[in-house]
């Protein structure tokens, strides 16, 4: 994908640390990939802005700081250095809220272009996955890299 993305740093290539830069200044951000299944491997990606007092990640919190597609295109852009480091996994995705997760399939259907050049993306609904379509509402999705 050739979208404008932050610098993310990785130590593990399972957690991701990177920073939004906006009208709401600085914001630390971190991506997670936790084991979920193993026959096939699918990963949860957990992604949430880091409390700078205490240190722990929430994906309740709205930053709002104007740069979303910059923000998607570099945990999209994790996900490559992931699978390029522990293979080329399932990773299941959604938001933390139904309102999230909409937002984050209006954010797909954006970037549809240069998101299916380099991933299959499936929707899931109750539990089953099925070809993304545009339109129809999700409760998560899933990914792969092709």
């Amino acid at each position: 994908m050739h979208l404008n993305r932050y610098d993310s740093y990785t130590t593990d290539f399972q957690s991701y640390e990177f920073y939004s830069e906006g009208p709401k200044g600085r914001v630390k951000k971190t991506v997670l990939f936790e084991k979920a299944q193993d026959n096939p491997i699918i990963y949860n990606l957990g992604f949430g802005d880091v409390d700078p007092e205490t240190g722990l990640v929430s994906d309740t919190i709205r930053t709002d700081n104007k740069d979303r597609d910059k923000v998607l295109a570099t945990v999209a852009d994790t996900i490559h250095i992931f699978c390029d480091h522990y293979g080329n996994h399932y990773i299941y995705a959604r938001g933390s809220t139904p309102v999230r997760t909409r937002l984050y399939q209006m954010s797909i259907c954006r970037l549809w272009e240069e998101i299916s050049t380099d991933f299959i993306v499936y929707g899931v609904i109750n539990g089953i996955a099925m070809d993304f379509q545009k339109n129809v509402n999700y409760d998560g999705f899933l990914v792969k890299r092709k």
